[in-house]
């Protein structure tokens, strides 16, 4: 077979080509710290980063629910905490209207203090979080609870937040019917018990307030009950995020294995492909001789 120089120059041509490709490609690697730019260099990893990345994304939905949820969950636990101190101030105070000796002046102070105990309670009771009333059930932009009478005009709803395949899903709030005792005429017997102290300190009636400390104490129970709920959520909720941060880390290792460059390999790569490319503009220069006409000028 004839070989001319145009045929050299092709193939030294093709050969300098393909080592500047290796050579911009182990550049681009270390420039980026990644082994794949385009689908083409590995489409198998290629794939499984865009699955992995969306169990990472899924997983980012998941942790912003759980922190939701948490944050929803400890604001019910500090309303429950207020309203469970409030309903201790209420029974300190029916013990001390009780007793027979305090003055007609004695139980008006006594009665004062009942009206702001159960103005305040309805404070707690219409709690806001991220401006959603947390205990009017699904009616959270509903103020549940009002100063003018003793209803209820939240709902029974469950909020839910998904916090997991499959649907892993935990109710987050807690009811006002539930925590402030509402009957089926929609009326907060807490609320209304309350309203029984003050008429009873009023007419110093001790016997009813002696019986009313029964009541007192059957709605600390209630708030108490339900506290613990509230605390067993939490608990829960702290497990899930503390999975969710731990499923993220592996998320993000795997997804590094699968995409990330080996760089002490791809160092040695890189110099390898330069002394391969300085080599081959040697071995050009030597192909490439003089022509006859470079000596008839």
């Amino acid at each position: 077979m004839r070989v001319t120089d145009g045929m050299l120059v092709t193939n030294f041509l093709n050969d300098y080509n393909n080592n500047l490709e290796r050579l911009q490609k182990n550049q681009n690697m270390l420039s980026t710290g990644k082994r794949i730019s385009r689908p083409s260099d590995d489409p198998v990893a290629v794939a499984a980063s865009l699955r992995i990345r969306t169990d990472m994304a899924r997983n980012d939905a998941y942790t912003k629910n759980a922190d939701d949820a948490k944050s929803w969950l400890d604001i019910t636990d500090s309303a429950l905490s207020q309203l469970n101190d409030l309903l201790q101030r209420t029974r300190e105070l029916a013990v001390e209207g009780s007793n027979g000796t305090l003055t007609q002046e004695d139980m008006q102070k006594i009665v004062n203090e009942i009206e702001q105990l159960k103005a305040q309670m309805i404070q707690v009771g219409n709690t806001q979080y991220n401006g959603r009333y947390i205990f009017a059930g699904f009616k959270t932009t509903t103020q549940p609870f009002s100063e003018t009478n003793n209803s209820y005009s939240g709902d029974n709803g469950i909020i839910e937040f998904e916090m997991g395949p499959g649907g892993n899903k935990i109710a987050v709030n807690v009811t006002g019917d539930k925590v402030f005792n509402v009957d089926s005429t929609g009326t907060s017997q807490l609320l209304v018990m309350m309203d029984n102290l003050k008429s009873a300190l009023d007419s110093g009636d001790h016997q009813a307030l002696s019986n009313l400390i029964a009541d007192v104490d059957k709605q600390m129970e209630n708030v108490l009950a339900v506290r613990a709920e509230v605390g067993a959520k939490s608990n829960r909720i702290d497990l899930i995020q503390n999975r969710l941060q731990n499923d993220n880390y592996n998320f993000t290792a795997l997804l590094s294995k699968n995409e990330d460059a080996d760089l002490a390999q791809v160092i040695t790569n890189l110099q390898m492909d330069e002394n391969v490319y300085r080599a081959s503009l040697a071995a050009g220069a030597r192909i490439i001789q003089p022509s006859l006409i470079d000596f008839l000028r």
